[in-house]
C-alpha cells in the first residue's frame, strides 16, 4: 500500500500545482472570486499532499530507543494536520472571498478564460481522482465507499481521495457561479460559488478529521482478522482459550496485538514456551501486517480476577 499511496499523492501534487498557477492567472485576468478561491484550493492540497509525503517518509523511519514501536503514527498526525489545513486556509479563505464579492459584487471579464482554464483543470483534477480512486478500490475489497472511508487504516489515499473529490466538485460549483453570473447579470453568484466552494471543503476537512482522530487514538485491526488470529491459536493443541485478543494500527501496514491465552493444565514452561513461539510465527506469516505479537500465558480465573482488579480501579 506503501507506493501505492506515494503514487496517489505525487500524481496529486504534480496535478494541482499545474492547476493552481492556471487558477491564478485566470483569476487576475477576470476578476473572478470562484477562480480565487479555486486557485487556494488547488494551492492547499498541493500543500497538503507534499505534507502527507513528507508524513510517509517520518513514519517510515525504524524503532528506537525513544520510539520502540517505531514512527508509522506520524502519517496519521500529518494526515490530521492536512484536514486542519484544509479547513483553516482552503475553506477560510474561499468562505472571506466569497463574502467579500456577495457584499462588493465586480463583474467577470472575459469569462471564456475561466471556463478554459475549468475545463482544462476538470480533465486533469479527473485524472488525478481516477488514480486514487483505483488505488482505493483496490484496498476497500468488497465493501462499500462509505464503509470503506470509515474503516480504512490508509489516511493518505483517503485525504488525496476526498482532496480530489472535493476539487471535482469545487469545479463544478465555480462553473455554475461564473456560467449563470454571466447569464443573469448578476455577479453576486461568482461569490455564492466561492462561499460554496468553502463549504465544499469544510465537508472534505471534516470526514478526514474524524477519521484520522480514530487513527490517532487507537483503532483496533479489522475484525475478520483478529477472529483469523483467533481460529489459528485455538487450532494449537496445547491452547484451551483466548482471554483477550486486543490489536491497534500503529500504520496503514503495522498492526501491533497482544493476546492472553489459557494453556492446558499439563503444558510445562517449555512447553508454553515453544508453542508461543510457534504461534507467533505463524502470526506473521499469514497476516504480515501484524508486526509485533505479545502472547501473554494467563488462566481464566486469573484474567477475569485481572480484569475485575482492572475495573475497580
Amino acid at each position: 500500500m506503501a507506493s501505492g499511496s506515494k503514487k496517489v499523492i505525487l500524481a496529486g501534487i504534480t496535478a494541482n500545482f499545474l492547476i493552481a498557477v492556471a487558477k491564478f492567472v485566470a483569476s487576475a485576468f477576470t476578476g473572478s472570486a470562484a477562480m480565487f478561491s479555486e486557485g487556494i484550493h488547488s494551492l492547499v492540497d498541493t500543500g497538503n499532499q507534499a505534507l502527507l509525503l513528507y508524513g510517509m517518509g517520518r513514519a517510515a523511519r525504524p524503532a528506537d530507543k525513544r520510539h520502540p514501536f517505531g514512527y508509522s503514527m506520524e502519517l496519521y498526525f500529518w494526515s490530521f494536520v492536512v484536514a486542519i489545513l484544509i479547513f483553516a486556509v482552503g475553506a477560510g479563505v474561499s468562505f472571506y472571498e466569497g463574502v467579500e464579492k456577495v457584499l462588493h459584487p465586480v463583474a467577470v471579464h472575459d469569462p471564456t478564460v475561466n471556463y478554459i482554464v475549468l475545463a482544462v483543470a476538470f480533465v486533469i483534477e479527473g485524472f488525478a481522482w481516477w488514480v486514487a480512486f483505483k488505488e482505493f478500490n483496490r484496498a476497500r475489497g468488497d465493501r462499500g465507499m462509505f464503509e470503506a472511508i470509515r474503516k480504512t487504516k490508509d489516511p493518505a489515499v483517503m485525504a488525496v481521495l476526498l482532496e480530489d473529490s472535493a476539487a471535482m466538485i469545487g469545479l463544478m460549483v465555480a462553473f455554475t457561479g461564473i456560467f449563470l453570473g454571466q447569464v443573469l447579470n448578476m455577479p453576486v453568484l461568482d461569490g455564492m460559488a466561492s462561499i460554496g466552494i468553502g463549504v465544499v471543503l469544510t465537508v472534505a476537512a471534516i470526514i478526514l478529521a474524524i477519521e484520522t482522530k480514530g487513527l490517532l487514538i487507537g483503532e483496533s485491526a479489522d475484525m475478520s482478522m483478529v477472529e483469523s488470529v483467533r481460529t489459528l491459536v485455538l487450532s494449537h493443541p496445547q491452547v484451551t482459550d483466548v482471554n483477550e485478543a486486543l490489536s491497534m494500527h500503529l500504520g496503514p501496514e503495522d498492526i501491533l496485538m497482544t493476546m492472553s491465552l489459557d494453556f492446558s493444565s499439563d503444558a510445562t514452561a517449555d512447553d508454553v514456551e515453544e508453542a508461543v513461539s510457534r504461534m507467533e510465527t505463524a502470526i506473521k506469516e499469514k497476516h504480515p501486517q501484524i508486526r509485533r505479537v505479545f502472547i501473554e500465558a494467563q488462566s481464566i480465573a486469573a484474567h477475569h480476577q485481572a480484569v475485575e482488579v482492572g475495573q475497580g480501579a
